[in-house]
């Protein structure tokens, strides 16, 4: 098999594998919503120091990777098809407000006076968003953008993986840390996924300029 039978051979292989894996771009939100209150729900105020760390880092980057797709991706696809929309404007700056509170969360210790009530604080602009969204903004969507909802999950799902890739050591730490062992489990497989298919990815690239001198 030479270089450019192997690319049209791999290259389509993991398209279609992330078009296979990758939700709806509104089902894909809801996903995200429902694991960050799950693992918000784990946190508790009798709960050790060295897990309510783990607790909150996990959400914080589960939020960053959320918000950032959102922004470069959703958002923009629901502008085009509902310009001015008064729910869609405060999003971003609802975001900021978000990332706010999590540099300040990473600047305190677990133990700090104010450690639990700025996390709390941060969920109560987590819900306040979710709530936006779910009532307003995804049904928006799934009305004026139904015909593209996958494709721009796909984008979204590619994009996740580009942003996870430097964090997954982290996201792992944090989960083996916060979550009993049957969700460690099942997040160790979703990173072994996630490693899978960025390997694939990155595989096929390399041969593009053997390929084109083959062409020659």
């Amino acid at each position: 098999m030479n270089d450019s039978t192997l690319i049209r051979t791999t290259e389509p292989t993991t398209g279609t594998m992330l078009r296979r894996l990758s939700p709806s771009a509104t089902t894909m939100i809801r996903a995200d919503h429902a694991a960050v209150v799950s693992t918000f729900h784990q946190f508790h105020s009798e709960t050790s120091k060295r897990r309510k760390q783990a607790i909150v880092e996990s959400v914080c980057l589960a939020l960053e990777v959320h918000a950032q797709i959102e922004e470069e991706i959703f958002y923009p696809a629901l502008r085009e098809v509902a310009p001015g929309h008064e729910t869609l404007g405060k999003s971003v700056p609802e975001h900021g407000e978000m990332r706010r509170l999590i540099a300040k969360l990473r600047g305190l210790r677990a133990d700090a006076a104010d450690y639990d009530d700025t996390f709390h604080e941060l969920m109560r602009e987590v819900m306040h968003h979710v709530a936006d969204e779910e009532t307003i903004l995804l049904p928006l969507a799934e009305q004026r953008l139904a015909d593209r909802l996958d494709e721009l999950g796909v984008q979204m799902t590619k994009r996740r993986m580009e942003l996870s890739k430097p964090k997954v050591p982290a996201m792992l730490w944090n989960t083996a840390q916060a979550m009993p062992m049957r969700g460690v489990w099942m997040a160790a497989g979703a990173v072994a996924l996630l490693a899978y298919l960025m390997g694939r990815g990155t595989a096929a690239r390399p041969l593009h300029p053997r390929a084109h001198a083959h062409g020659r």
